[in-house]
């Protein structure tokens, strides 16, 4: 009867396999961080500050996963260890995937004005009035600050009333079909506006939005005002969310 023969050991021991069973650990706890900040911030099972903590952990978690990814794609790939290289270099391209849109948001922060609040009419702001109390629980102001208007001509020129040939009532009708469409929670409806409240997906912030119609010789004048509770800086939400609301009424009214 034949002689068995040894098992060969493979190469680099089991350095590389633990390498990259620790690098997918990682990689699991540092998309759970991130991912799951905003959610448990919305759900209030974390303040606003500790969601923050998480990301800022699960982001350092994320380049340590990315660093013994690398570290395992080398030594893995040394020792021909080629399933094992394989893994650490998927490791690397999700946390590049993973860290994209933080990437992007920081580059966004860096590419517009540190404001919240956006309107078309930056001499007589729309007013909130129905959602007065609700902003003056909130860290930002209730008013729109004056120190924006300079900061908001310059990064958004195009923000500017929209004009509608259009009977007052009908242009009120699709101002009310459009914001619900929208998804926002509509404080307060009269003959001449709308109060609501949009809420972001992830971490549940709130921007409160009014819009105020008024008639004038050459149709109906539609102004428009979003601004945020809370932050510094909406990174261009606001602005964004206006461009977004005056289209889709453009479409609905045919203007």
């Amino acid at each position: 009867m034949p002689a068995l023969r040894p098992r060969q050991r493979q190469r680099g021991g089991r350095w590389p396999s633990l390498l990259a069973w620790l690098a997918l650990l990682l990689l699991v706890a540092a998309a759970l961080m991130l991912s799951g900040a905003g959610p448990a911030h919305r759900l209030k099972l974390l303040t606003l500050g500790s969601a923050f903590d998480l990301l800022r952990m699960g982001a350092y978690l994320a380049v340590a996963a990315a660093a013994l990814g690398l570290f395992t794609l080398i030594v893995a790939s040394l020792c021909r260890r080629w399933r094992l290289a394989l893994t650490g270099g998927l490791v690397l391209v999700v946390v590049a995937a993973m860290m994209a849109v933080p990437w992007q948001l920081m580059q966004r922060a860096q590419a517009v004005p540190p404001i919240h609040d956006i309107t078309t009419d930056l001499d007589v702001p729309p007013a909130f009035e129905a959602l007065a109390e609700a902003r003056q629980a909130a860290p930002n102001d209730v008013g729109y600050p004056e120190e924006f208007a300079d900061l908001q001509r310059q990064a958004y020129p195009d923000i500017q009333p929209l004009l509608v040939d259009l009977p007052l009532t009908s242009v009120l009708s699709a101002v009310e079909t459009a914001a619900l469409d929208q998804g926002w929670e509509i404080a307060s409806l009269t003959e001449t506006g709308l109060e609501a409240t949009a809420t972001t997906f992830w971490f549940g912030f709130q921007d409160d939005v009014a819009v105020r119609l008024t008639e004038t010789e050459a149709g109906v004048r539609v102004d428009m005002r979003s601004a945020s509770r809370i932050g510094r800086s909406d990174l261009g939400t606001n602005a964004a969310r206006i461009r977004g609301f005056l289209d889709t009424l453009q479409r609905r009214t045919g203007t």
